[in-house]
């Protein structure tokens, strides 16, 4: 059994069909690609699905694959790729009520009160993380990539950028955008503007 791979070895063994090389990629990668996942679509089922299709798709075409970049790298463009087409799709669709964003072991942005807080700071923390992802939910999904990459995967400019076969400089005026609204939004939310005045 494959306990652990180098990134060369991985791709190596994943070529031949290796099943436990596969195992461990889903093992290694699936948390943080669904955290991508999830950030752009802000839906739970949809982020799953995402994430399985994109592991098909990497077992499928990892013989494309040309370690030109990491496979980390690889596999976030290749997930990027299936939300923003996912959401064109299925863009004049009704979509239902996602709740999802409700509950904090689905939220992949570690965004929560000090542990010890008392009940009124936990359930106001609770409220903006909420605002934030309804915030969120407003941007455009090309700009909430940028954001996502950014601030949930720590991802640098330049590697975004390669990502999303994009300019740095469009990378940063997305990610300033996106930073402005969200500010905009929670400040009016703190401000009692949104429906929580007292």
């Amino acid at each position: 059994m494959h306990r652990s791979f180098s990134e060369r070895q991985l791709v190596t063994l994943l070529r031949q069909g290796d099943e436990g090389a596969f195992r461990y990629l889903v093992r290694r990668y699936q948390k943080k690609l669904y955290a991508v996942a999830f950030g752009i679509t802000l839906d739970r089922e949809e982020s799953f699905d995402i994430v399985q299709d994109v592991f098909l798709n990497a077992y499928r075409k990892i013989g494309r694959f040309r370690q030109q970049s990491s496979l980390s790298t690889w596999l976030h463009r290749i997930t990027v790729n299936q939300c923003l087409n996912r959401k064109r799709r299925w863009r004049r669709r009704l979509r239902r009520q996602h709740r999802s964003i409700d509950s904090p072991e689905l939220d992949p942005v570690p965004l929560a009160a000090p542990a010890g807080s008392d009940p009124e700071t936990l359930y106001n923390g609770k409220l903006a993380v909420q605002e934030l992802w309804r915030a969120l939910r407003q941007v455009p999904e090309q700009a909430r990539a940028v954001f996502v990459l950014k601030e949930i995967q720590g991802m640098s400019y330049d590697e975004i950028a390669r990502d999303l076969h994009i300019k740095k400089g469009t990378v940063s005026s997305r990610l300033f955008y996106v930073r402005r609204r969200l500010k905009a939004e929670l400040q009016a939310f703190l401000e009692g503007e949104t429906g929580h005045e007292e």
